[in-house]
């Protein structure tokens, strides 16, 4: 019997994991990428003797990386090791104030209460609740992918899914246990992760409170890079085969077989997986006939923020935590500039990543490589003019809010934002995280795995359920396996 073939398009956390699986279940797979590395957005830049991650920074919910390799009948450690960062993070409030959160539960909770009297029995209650979202979340509605809506008319789903709050906002759900905005800001950042404001992201994710302050904050050595290389080197020893540095144009059904055709050839295969941008391959690489979502359909959706990343090689030492945030007192108005008024914030708020602090080979010695991200509005196209004046509004508020000088001594930079997300990745509208989470695309209401209109073509990544982040993007290569076996072998 002819071993059937897969194609997988594009190569990021969702693609990669799809193709492992895919490869675990007997199929012969190829795995297509533009670029001339894999990864994805987890990709990595270096220059001059600097090394950045380019994309996600945060290493969490590692359960999720310990399920994905053993699955696949290895072990995490075998490919990276990890470290757990003690603080967790940093936060510069801008009236001066400064945060470090302790990795401890405890310690965290002690810390709380300093800020507002009660607060740290309102902590313990809060994480209580969060870890309760988790569990119920991630075992009834996560790992199951329960992708439609009769997998929810059951009572066992009616049952579980009164754990979690739907409709309320997190904003209303965290003010129900903090009165001080700082308190609600830490309990809150996480939602940047996926592409949301306290606003518009249902309450059930305050589940990534647990995440932060009972799992953890992870740094794998090397960087999230050294995750990606430890993928790739799991799915050639699956058997998977990488071709890099071949855009595909077209993918389209001919003679009864699906087909994906780059500038050189044409491959025929039984299955095709998409983990390109989901819009860019409705939109561009599928014939008009065979898309679910047209134009109107991409245009309508609420968007996870754009980012404005400046990467920089600092001739010194930076004496910065390895996660920081600078957070000004009332965040709102970047929010609004993000999700309602398309513009540059005048306060903003922003994230700054120093892995030398923990990692000594990202650097050349004596030397710092930090990376600051500020979330945009998608769709802002930014002029020279303007992304420099950006640039040096950040440089200076950093400085002035950390207390850390780094201008004079910058030696390496550049700047990646989101015209950079579209060429660099296809990314509609410059998103560097696809739809965001909002009630109206969380879960059931986010675009789905198996194509409606073309049989034979699949999408996995950040777009579907169950989201956005390296871990959601692990779980849907693993749904989108499950989805493709079933279908071709019966």
């Amino acid at each position: 019997m002819t071993q059937q073939k897969v194609v997988v398009v594009g190569a990021g956390f969702g693609g990669l994991s799809a193709a492992s699986f895919l490869a675990d279940e007997g199929f012969d797979v190829e795995l297509v990428e533009k670029n001339d590395h894999v990864g994805g957005r987890a990709s990595v830049l270096e220059e001059d003797g600097y090394r950045f991650d380019m994309g996600p920074s945060w290493y969490l919910m590692p359960d999720i990386f310990d399920r994905y390799f053993e699955k696949l009948g290895v072990r995490q450690k075998d490919f990276y090791e990890l470290h757990r960062l003690d603080p967790n993070y940093s936060i510069f409030f801008k009236d001066g104030d400064r945060m470090d959160v302790p990795a401890n539960p405890e310690e965290a909770a002690e810390l709380f209460e300093t800020y507002e009297e009660g607060a740290a029995d309102e902590f313990r209650r809060y994480l209580t609740k969060s870890e309760e979202t988790y569990e119920i979340g991630m075992n009834e509605f996560v790992l199951k992918d329960r992708n439609n809506f009769r997998d929810y008319l059951s009572l066992d789903v009616l049952k579980n899914a009164r754990g979690i709050s739907l409709i309320k906002k997190m904003q209303d759900h965290v003010e129900e246990y903090f009165d001080n905005p700082k308190l609600q800001q830490v309990m809150q950042y996480t939602l940047v992760f996926l592409g949301g404001s306290p606003n518009n992201t249902p309450a059930l994710y305050n589940l990534m409170s647990h995440v932060d302050f009972n799992m953890g904050v992870y740094y794998p050595e090397g960087g999230i890079y050294s995750v990606v290389e430890g993928m790739k080197e799991l799915a050639e020893q699956k058997g998977v085969e990488f071709s890099t540095d071949e855009p595909v144009r077209r993918i389209d059904r001919e003679d009864g077989e699906t087909i994906v055709e780059t500038d050189d050839r044409t491959i025929e295969a039984d299955a095709v997986v998409s983990n390109a941008d989901y819009a860019f391959t409705e939109t561009e690489l599928v014939p008009d006939e065979y898309t679910t979502y047209d134009e109107d359909y991409w245009d309508s959706r609420t968007y996870a923020p754009s980012a404005f990343l400046i990467y920089m090689g600092i001739d010194k030492e930076v004496d910065l935590e390895h996660h920081s945030l600078v957070l000004p007192e009332d965040w709102s108005p970047h929010f609004e500039k993000i999700f309602d008024e398309p513009a540059l914030p005048e306060n903003p708020s922003y994230y700054i990543c120093n892995p030398s602090d923990t990692d000594d080979t990202v650097a050349p010695e004596g030397k710092s490589a930090i990376f600051i991200l500020v979330p945009l509005a998608a769709e802002l196209d930014l002029s020279d003019k303007q992304r420099q004046e950006f640039r040096d509004l950040i440089i200076q508020d950093l400085e002035e809010e950390t207390g850390v000088e780094i201008e004079e001594d910058i030696e390496y930079e550049k700047i990646f934002a989101g015209q950079e997300f579209k060429e660099k990745y296809n990314s509609y509208n410059g998103t560097a995280l696809g739809i965001a989470h909002t009630l109206r695309q969380t879960s059931v209401f986010r675009p789905k795995q198996r194509s409606k209109e073309m049989e034979g073509l699949y999408y996995v990544g950040q777009y579907t359920n169950p989201g956005i982040g390296m871990p959601m993007c692990l779980i849907s290569g693993e749904h989108a396996a499950e989805k493709v076996t079933e279908d071709l072998k019966g």
